[in-house]
């Protein structure tokens, strides 16, 4: 007896389902559990409604640190995305000799782990054991803290942009590469110089991959927590334990135990990341 071509689909697609529901429902699922509940010393685990998000929206540590990545995000992701559509347009160009070995040299920090990008900054950063205190010493010069309070979030900045420059240049080639060369011969013939093709043929044809990036940068910057949390040691009266939100969510779940009001921040996160993604990708739809 053959089987119907609807189970057949569904067949094919239980696999990937079944995972999906494991690696991603479920774990969802769970943080909104806990969020419901909170670990009393009397009583066990309670139920208490949506009191950890009125906690939350009440915590001047969460707003700080969801303050702290809002500007990161508004001042870093403009310059890298600035600085990867800058390269691209210049691979893309022709005119740059040795195209190839910049594309991949760029693309190479990508592919350092970012572990061992930020040790290898924050050991430059170093005052006192590393790039910045041998200038001091060598030249007898007092060099600003890069790991003070006025700099830190630059510093971490820095390393982002160094990591991330190569990934979204990557994005915005590739966009380029399939926008149609009988374009440029016709703009050409019209006396179209190199910025107005830009302007007016290369960045309308890459315009998705633009909203593409920038979600994603704006999900990485709501996501900071590597850089923050491996600069810490070197910078503990700067970058705190609520410096970023995950950084805050990690450190009330592991330091101090409270699972519930953790996960209450991560979800809240989650969904002021999903709304803010969202707009960019409608805003970006409604100008193409």
């Amino acid at each position: 007896m053959a089987t119907p071509r609807s189970v057949r689909g569904w067949q094919f697609v239980a696999p990937f389902m079944v995972v999906f529901a494991l690696v991603f429902l479920a774990p969802i699922g769970y943080s909104i559990y806990l969020s419901l509940y909170r670990n009393r010393l009397v009583g066990g685990n309670s139920f208490v409604g949506l009191e950890n998000y009125q906690r939350a929206l009440e915590d001047a540590q969460f707003w700080a640190s969801f303050g702290r990545v809002a500007l990161f995000l508004a001042i870093q992701v403009p310059i890298m995305l600035f600085l990867a559509l800058l390269v691209a347009l210049a691979i893309d160009s022709g005119r740059l000799y040795g195209k190839a070995f910049f594309r991949v040299t760029i693309f190479l920090p990508y592919a350092v782990p970012a572990v061992v990008a930020t040790l290898m900054w924050g050991f430059m950063y170093g005052p006192r054991f590393g790039l910045i205190g041998s200038i001091n010493d060598t030249f007898g010069v007092t060099l600003p803290d890069l790991f003070g309070a006025r700099l830190a979030l630059a510093s971490i900045g820095n390393i982002v942009t160094w990591e991330f420059v190569g990934y979204n240049m990557l994005i915005f080639y590739s966009a380029l590469r399939v926008v149609p060369h009988a374009l440029y011969e016709s703009a050409a013939i019209d006396g179209a110089g190199q910025f107005r093709i830009i302007r007016a043929i290369k960045l309308p044809a890459i315009r998705g991959a633009l909203v593409i990036a920038t979600i994603f940068s704006v999900i990485g910057s709501f996501q900071l927590f590597n850089e923050p949390a491996i600069l810490r040691p070197l910078a503990r009266n700067t970058i705190t334990t609520d410096y970023t939100p995950n950084l805050y969510a990690y450190s009330l779940s592991f330091s101090g135990q409270q699972y519930n009001y953790a996960a209450t921040v991560a979800i809240i996160m989650g969904v002021i990341t999903m709304v803010i993604a969202y707009v960019v990708q409608l805003r970006g739809t409604r100008e193409r």
